[in-house]
Order: structure tokens, then sequence, then C-alpha cells
């Protein structure tokens, strides 16, 4: 066991703490001690566009630069808001992938409704791209507003009817004990989840082999393959924040690892779809293969004339 009391860096939120807590607990279930360093990244801080702010590692950066300056020694990250062609700096490594928890997403309505009897013009508040283009695709008659913060803020939003709708991941609603206020969960295609949707990782410093060691004891096998072939994917189509990109790995019943990507333009209208399947032990490949379907179908032409 480390010698020293293991440094957990996470953002403050109450969603990233619960991670990081699970983070330590299971830790100290082999032996070690923890404490968490609490840090405000910039995407905390800002309730404007992520991509005004630069949009990629917005989540990530404070904790990966308390990594490289010794005031950490492991960080958690939700692999969802790891950025996909620079994903993680020189000296850091993913030491594990916990297990993967619920890919999907869910409502939370004020009157109980679905989504698809709700009546013309309900506001939904959403900043996510890629939850936007897919509302305006399969529900055409709600309106879509921004609205950014942690889950818990959001839903005080709705509670205060600042909209109707909100939309939020299963898993993080489970972290924060909210998954009671769900009122429909969304299936995987009419709502296809972002690039490791239901992930965390931890990540430490490449040349602290005692910590690595340990944090590797929790790496779930599955879950890396599925997370490795959904970043080659979004590592070959190189979007950037505002790309409505989405896409997931899963292993079938034949043992095959499958691999479905899509990608969407602003407002629903234009949309690309790929799904294949590999051998497990070549998750990366498989995400390329994708990756490059989708390329030939036309991804870089409807990225690269969104904004950014």
């Amino acid at each position: 066991m480390p010698s020293r009391i293991l440094r957990i860096a996470t953002r403050s939120s109450p969603m990233a703490l619960h991670q990081a807590e699970q983070v330590a607990a299971s830790l100290e279930n082999l032996g070690a001690a923890t404490e968490l360093v609490k840090l405000t990244t910039a995407g905390d801080r800002w309730m404007g566009d992520l991509s005004k702010l630069g949009g990629k590692g917005a989540f990530t950066k404070e904790l990966d630069r308390a990594l490289l300056a010794d005031e950490a020694d492991i960080a958690v990250h939700c692999l969802k808001d790891i950025p996909g062609d620079i994903p993680i700096p020189a000296g850091l490594t993913f030491a594990a992938y916990l297990p993967r928890e619920d890919l999907h997403d869910a409502i939370i309505t004020r009157t109980g409704a679905h989504l698809a009897d709700l009546p013309t013009g309900t506001v939904v508040g959403t900043s996510s791209v890629r939850r936007r283009a897919q509302l305006r695709l399969h529900y055409p008659h709600l309106t879509v507003t921004p609205l950014r913060g942690n889950v818990n803020s959001r839903l005080a939003r709705l509670d205060e009817g600042h909209v109707d709708v909100l939309i939020a991941a299963v898993s993080g609603l489970h972290r924060v004990d909210q998954a009671h206020r769900i009122t429909e969960t969304l299936d995987l295609d009419t709502m296809c989840p972002p690039i490791g949707a239901g992930i965390l990782t931890v990540a430490c410093r490449a040349e602290d082999a005692e910590v690595a060691d340990l944090t590797a004891r929790l790496d779930d096998l599955d879950t890396r393959r599925q997370a490795d072939a959904e970043r080659a994917m979004l590592h070959a189509l190189q979007g950037h924040c505002n790309s409505p990109i989405a896409g997931y790995a899963a292993l079938d019943g034949a043992g095959r690892l499958e691999l479905r990507g899509k990608v969407f333009n602003l407002d629903g209208t234009q949309w690309l779809d790929a799904h294949h399947w590999g051998v497990p032990d070549e998750p990366q490949a498989l995400g390329f293969f994708v990756g490059a379907d989708l390329l030939r179908q036309g991804a870089r032409r409807l990225i690269d004339t969104i904004p950014h």
C-alpha cells in the first residue's frame, strides 16, 4: 500500500464529490488512506456557452494541472468531459476505468407528461448541442432553450418554472439521489449518448508506479474496451465542442464489440449513422473504422459547417 495519504482531485459539485467519494471508498477497501482535494474548474465557474470558454477541457484542466504540480495523486473525471483530440496531458495516464453505469438520458417534466405528449411550444432546457439536435429531429414541436449548471441547479430552475422540461443523464441523477424525479427514460435510438457516457476514469502521473499499480486494481476491462473504441472514433472525427457527436460501444451476445456512431448538424435536419462490429481485443481499430465510415459519409463537411 502507498506509504502516504492519496490526494484525490475532484470538482466541488455534488455529483463530482459523489464520484470522488466512490473512488475513495474503493481505494480504502484496498487498504489505502485518502483525502479529497476539491477544485472549482473553469467550466463550473462559467455559465455561458462553453465554446466561448474554449470548450475542450473546461471541466478537467485544473484537475490535470493539480496532478502535474504534485498537488494531488489521482484525479477523477467523467470520461465524456475529456476532449477527444488531446485526451490527456503528457505525463499523465488513465490508470482505471470504473464499471460503466447507465448510458441513457432521462427527461423530467413538471407535469409528468412524456415528450411525445407535450404541447407545441413546451420549453426544454439544455445547453447540449447533442441533445438539442436530437430533440429537434424527433420532437420538432418543442422549443429548446439554453440551460447550464450542475444537475441540482438545473432541477431548481425547472422547479422555479424557468423551463418546462429538463434532460439529464440517468447515471448522474442516481449519483445525486434524484433518480426519483425521472419522468421518462429515452431509448438510445431517440437520444444517442455522448462519447464516454456513464464512465468514470481515474488519472494519475505515469511515473508514479505505486499509485498507478494500486489504482489499476479498480480497472474494468470491458469498460476500458468500450472507452477505447468510442474515443478512437471521436479522435478520428476531430470534432469541436459545438459538434453534435454521439455514440456508444457495447459487447453483444456473441462476445463481439459493437460501436454505433452518429454525427448531426445543429438543428437535427442532417445526420449520419454508422454501426459496425469488431473483436474486443482491438477496440481502437473498430473506433477508427467507424470514424472513417462517418467521414466517408460526409462528417467532415457537417462538422466544419458548425461554428466554434
